[in-house]
Parts: structure tokens; C-alpha cells; sequence
């Protein structure tokens, strides 16, 4: 929707501007969240001490709002002298609109989204998945009614002010769910408390580690601007697009893992932490990597059918595709990364994923700036620098958190993983041939249709490859996936039935 109402340029400025809120948002939230709030929280429900959970809750989440505006205040002074160092590349004009877009997003936008986290962490707690999971769908509800209906009055304010709405609508939709758990939220700031001190000595690490990543994203933002604000767009969105399987699959089941890991850490039980977490692994690695095959191979359809528009044009459209690949060579380690520091973190270590981490970004910080500034690569590049830094993460996480839980099975944690891998480079082959062979022969892709149909038939060869290939080599998870296929027809056979039943008047039976 974006693409098709703004030029890659003007949507430069308005990414742009995400820079300073996500700054503030990722160090007062990101920190405490996944890292420190929800395993301390969630030991305090394990001991049956649920006042004492909704005491440390309201304490660190009263802390984060005074945090709020502690950094919201300077941010907001001097936006457009810190806009002036995160976009040198920006003319006068692109500057005055990104620092109008900054403040109404830093004053608007962020503390609803912090409180909005919180309440995230609190039902994933208590088990419960559905609402936090659709609680960023109505963010993005938020986004698309900016799009739609404030767009053609106030042009490109008007996604800006459908951010706000979202923000709010993200943190409205969680509140009656955390209620009916019997949650109660206290005016109250009680430091002293040792769950409020335990939840501050394990996200400093973390806090710290995130710092230093932000170097690393706003040396991204630094460098995309010098190639020119379409450049900012581009890497936008190639980023957008490998985000999916990881925000599909990596980030999910981590976060469906990390209270039932911390539960098995609580009750130190460490087959059990050990076998949950590596039938995540593999869950994560299975499903992600077919996905990760299909945006390196089949790029350029990819950002067509998902961007396509008059005022995206091809020399724009193939470079994303170009970035989206860089960026998909390590989709698997991005999505592996979640668990992995999940899995830490139930373990109460918030030190090594951090110093790991630090590591990582100061090498593709260091990447990035060689790539572009001493080589002169286009833009594709920043997503090269991502995924050897990625990849690095992710093995030296995988090798310290093997020695921290006194080995993990070889055989059972490499076998399934060679296997998964060779089905994926057998599907990329079926993936290409088609493709190719379609997009000479038979279809004009020009046409969106024709696009539509190549993509489709190509992918859905690729799959089928895919599933047959880890189904004769023996993979597990092939069970698991067909398993819930067929949980899901059940329920879909339970809805028809309930509904014609309740259509012929007969009594409702589950």
C-alpha cells in the first residue's frame, strides 16, 4: 500500500524516522522483555506467588514509563540535530519532514507500545499465544487505515498517524485478556523488591548488548541515506520480506519455548531443557528453510507481487530483489538466533548471548562500512554484512550454549539439520527450472496474473519437493507438520458441523 501511493524516495524519509522512537522503544522494552521480565515473572507463577508476579509487573513497567520520559524529553528537543546525523545524506526538505515525523512518533507512539510489550510478556506467561500474536496485526490494521483513508488528505502523515492508532490499538486489544488472568496493575515503584532487582541485573546485559546494536542499525540507516533515500526504501524492504519466515516461525515458537524453558530450568530438569529446546531447533530450521530457498530463487517475482506498483520501478525493484537475497542466506540463523538467546536466557545468563552479540554487530557494523564506503557496493550489500555477521552469531551461540548444558546429542542435533539442508538445495534447483522455463515459455509476466500463476506453480513445486524429499530422508518433523495439517482440518470440520447444527436447530455438542 505504501509503495503503490509513494515514490521510493519520499518513503525514504518516512523509514527514516523510525530510527529515534525504535532507539528508545528497543532499550526500555527489548531489554527487559524477552531477557529478564518474563522468566522472573514467570518463576514467581511456577511458586504459586501470583501477587508477588503482578507486584514485580506493575514495579518494571511504572520504571519503564518514568524511563519513557526521562528520554523522550531530550529526544524531542534536539530531533533535528540527531536527524542530522542519522540521515547525512538527506536534503533540507526530507529533513524538516523526518524530524516532524520523529517527535509525533517518539511523544505518540512509543509509550503505547511499551505498555502494550509488557502486557505481551505477561499472557506468553501465562501460555496464552493468540491474543499477543495478533496484538502487531491490529498494529498494522492501524497503519493500513493511516493508508487508506488519511493518506489523500494529508499525504505522507498520514501512515505516521495510523502508526500512533496502531501503537494504541496494540496495547487496547491485550488489556481484557490480561484482566481475565486476574492480573492487577499497581502504582507502584518498590526497586527493593528482589524480583524488580533480579528482572534489573538480568536485562543490563541485555540493555547494554541492544546499545550496541543500535549502532549497527543506525550505521545501516547512516550508510543507505549517502546511496540516497530510495536506497533507505529498498533496504526497508528487502528487510521486511526476509523478516517473515523469521517473525513467522523464529520469533514465535522462541517465544512459545521460553516459559515452558524456563519452567524446566525452575524444576532443574536439563533432558527436559534440552529436548525442548532442540525439537524447537529443528521445528524453526524445517520450516524456515524452504522459505529462505524461495526468496533467494525467486526474488524478483517476490518483490514484484508484494511492491509492485507504477511508482516502484524496475531498477528499484531489482535491487531489492538483489538485497532480499543477500539478506535470505541467513533467514535460518536470524530465526535460530531467537531460540538460541531464548535459551539462555531461561538459564538465567544474559551475559553471553550479549557479549556474542556485541561481537556480531561490531563485525557487520565494520562490513558494512567497507562494503559501501571502501568497495562502493550498492545497497545489496548491507544485507551481505547482515548475514555473515548472522551466521557468525549464530554458531558461536549454538557452541557456548552447547557447553553450557553439558553437550547436546551430536547425532540428534546435526543429523536432522544436514538432512532438512539437502532438501533444501535439491528444492532450489526444482524452484529455478520452473521458473525459468515458465517465465520463457509460457507466461507474460508483465502481467500481474501471469506473475501470480508462476510464482504460485513454481513454489507449490518446491514445496511438494520439499516435503517429499524431508519425508523420504526421514525427518521427524515432516510428522509434526502433518500432524497439526491435520489438526487444523478438524477444526475446520468441528466449525462447519457447530455451525450446521446451530442452522438446523439441534443442540451444540463438543
Amino acid at each position: 500500500m505504501l509503495a503503490a501511493r509513494f515514490t521510493p524516495e519520499e518513503l525514504g524519509v518516512y523509514f527514516a524516522a523510525f530510527r529515534l522512537p525504535n532507539l528508545v522503544f528497543e532499550l526500555l522494552v527489548m531489554g527487559a522483555l524477552s531477557t529478564a521480565f518474563i522468566p522472573v515473572f514467570t518463576f514467581y507463577l511456577t511458586k504459586k506467588e501470583e501477587k508477588e508476579a503482578m507486584k514485580v509487573a506493575s514495579s518494571v513497567m511504572n520504571l519503564g514509563f518514568l524511563l519513557f520520559l526521562f528520554f523522550s524529553l531530550p529526544i524531542v528537543i534536539f530531533t533535528r540535530e540527531i536527524s542530522r546525523f542519522l540521515a547525512p545524506g538527506f536534503n533540507e526538505q526530507q529533513l524538516t519532514l523526518m524530524v516532524s515525523f520523529t517527535r509525533i512518533m517518539v511523544l505518540a507512539q512509543v509509550f503505547p507500545l511499551i505498555f502494550g510489550n509488557f502486557l505481551t510478556g505477561i499472557l506468553q506467561s501465562y501460555k496464552s499465544f493468540l491474543i499477543p500474536s495478533l496484538a502487531p496485526v491490529i498494529y498494522n490494521v492501524g497503519i493500513i487505515l493511516g493508508i487508506l483513508f488519511l493518506t489523500p488528505f494529508y499525504g505522507l502523515y498520514g501512515p505516521v498517524f495510523g502508526v500512533v492508532l496502531g501503537a494504541f490499538l496494540f496495547m487496547l486489544i491485550q488489556i481484557p485478556t490480561t484482566l481475565s488472568f486476574g492480573y492487577r496493575h499497581f502504582a507502584l515503584l518498590d526497586l527493593s523488591h528482589p524480583g524488580v532487582r533480579e528482572v534489573g541485573k538480568l536485562m543490563l546485559p541485555r540493555t547494554l548488548g541492544l546499545a550496541v546494536s543500535q549502532i549497527d542499525t543506525t550505521v545501516d540507516l547512516i550508510l543507505s541515506t549517502l546511496l540516497g533515500a530510495r536506497a533507505v526504501t529498498i533496504f526497508n524492504f528487502a528487510q521486511h520480506l526476509q523478516q517473515v519466515p523469521i517473525g513467522l516461525f523464529g520469533a514465535t515458537i522462541a517465544q512459545a519455548a521460553l516459559p515452558t524453558l524456563t519452567r524446566e530450568k525452575a524444576k532443574e530438569n536439563l533432558e527436559e531443557f534440552k529436548n525442548t529446546l532442540l525439537s524447537s531447533f529443528h521445528q524453526i530450521l524445517f520450516l524456515v528453510l524452504p522459505l529462505s530457498v524461495i526468496l533467494i530463487v525467486l526474488r524478483i517475482p517476490s518483490v514484484r507481487l508484494v511492491f509492485g506498483a507504477s511508482r516502484f520501478d524496475w531498477q528499484a525493484t531489482v535491487l531489492t530483489g538483489k538485497t532480499l537475497a543477500f539478506f535470505a542466506i541467513s533467514i535460518f540463523a536470524q530465526a535460530e538466533v531467537q531460540l538460541l538467546a531464548r535459551g539462555f536466557y531461561a538459564l538465567y545468563d544474559s551475559r553471553t548471548p550479549v557479549l556474542i552479540g556485541v561481537f556480531s554487530v561490531f563485525l557487520n557494523t565494520i562490513l558494512s562500512i567497507l562494503f559501501i564506503q571502501y568497495f562502493h557496493f550498492p545497497v545489496f550489500a548491507l544485507g551481505l554484512s547482515t548475514s555473515i555477521a548472522s551466521l557468525v552469531n549464530f554458531l558461536l551461540l549454538l557452541f557456548y550454549l552447547d557447553k553450557k548444558v553439558a553437550r547436546f546429542d551430536k547425532i540428534r542435533l546435526f543429523l536432522p539439520a544436514i538432512k532438512m539442508f539437502l532438501a533444501a538445495g535439491i528444492t532450489a534447483v526444482f524452484l529455478y527450472v520452473p521458473m525459468k522455463l515458465l517465465d520463457k515459455l509460457v507466461f507474460d509476466t508483465t502481467r500481474t496474473l501471469n506473475l501470480l500463476l508462476l510464482t504460485g506453480i513454481a513454489t507449490s513445486i518446491g514445496l511438494s519437493v520439499y516435503l517429499f524429499l524431508a519425508w523420504f530422508l526421514d525427518v521427524e518433523e515432516v510428522k509434526t507438520f502433518v500432524d497439526l495439517v491435520k489438526r487444523v482440518g478438524k477444526l475446520k470440520q468441528l466449525v462447519f458441523e457447530t455451525q450446521g447444527e446451530m442452522i438446523n436447530g439441534k443442540e451444540t455438542k463438543i
